[in-house]
């Protein structure tokens, strides 16, 4: 039987792809700092040097590193993005809840302080449209929901609370519809929303956090 280089090709990468993600997270280089050559690493691990560049592209992909024409590579960020979502796709329902509460009211109570019309403005759009499907398809009001949400985050005007909330709302949404799945949808709890957005739009930061607190409990 011929052996199958494509496979064993694929090995060596994922070896290099240990190794280097190893280094990363040991420190060995700092963030904006410049990797060594492709023919240093590949001297360094002792393997080719296109099964670094295999390995470099797709540390790229995964934003650890900034491959620059011309230049060389740099450090991006230490944390794999991809191993964020790994551990997103297994968080059970009370770890979400959890973590929900420490991002989401927070972010409302920022929001309180530093919301500008516009962002009023963008929230009652998306509690309208959310409202409209609340007795409707249930993917359907859970989207509409999810967008309200974000758009609460983003009026903390904090960019990185707004990037870590996009990559918890799929957890968010699954956590929902785990919920409307098994018990009815309630008016009362619904009717929350307007009471957050009206507490946000007074600048009362402490009830925009009571009431969110209190939504995610009982989601």
């Amino acid at each position: 039987m011929s052996e199958m280089p494509p496979l064993i090709k694929r090995s060596l990468v994922d070896q290099a792809l240990e190794q280097l993600r190893l280094r990363i997270t040991q420190g060995a280089w700092a963030i904006g700092q410049r990797l060594p050559t492709e023919p240093e690493l590949a001297a360094e691990l002792g393997i080719s040097r296109n099964t670094v560049r295999e390995a470099m592209r797709v540390l790229a992909f995964s934003g650890l590193i900034d491959v620059r024409q011309g230049d060389g590579s740099y450090l991006r960020a230490v944390a794999d993005p991809l191993d964020m979502l790994q551990a997103l796709s297994q968080c059970s329902l009370e770890h979400a809840r959890e973590t929900r509460q420490i991002l989401e009211v927070e972010a409302v109570g920022l929001a309180a302080l530093r919301r500008t019309e516009q962002d009023l403005k963008e929230l009652a759009i998306a509690l309208d449209d959310s409202s409209g499907h609340f007795h409707g398809d249930l993917d359907r009001y859970i989207a509409c929901d999810l967008v309200f949400h974000q758009r609460l985050v983003d009026a903390a005007h904090n960019p990185t609370l707004s990037q870590l909330y996009r990559y918890f709302s799929s957890v968010v949404g699954a956590q929902l519809r785990q919920t409307l799945n098994v018990t009815p949808r309630r008016q009362d709890i619904f009717d929350r929303h307007q009471h957050l957005l009206d507490a946000i739009e007074q600048g009362d930061a402490e009830r925009a956090k009571n009431i969110s607190r209190q939504m995610i409990n009982e989601s």
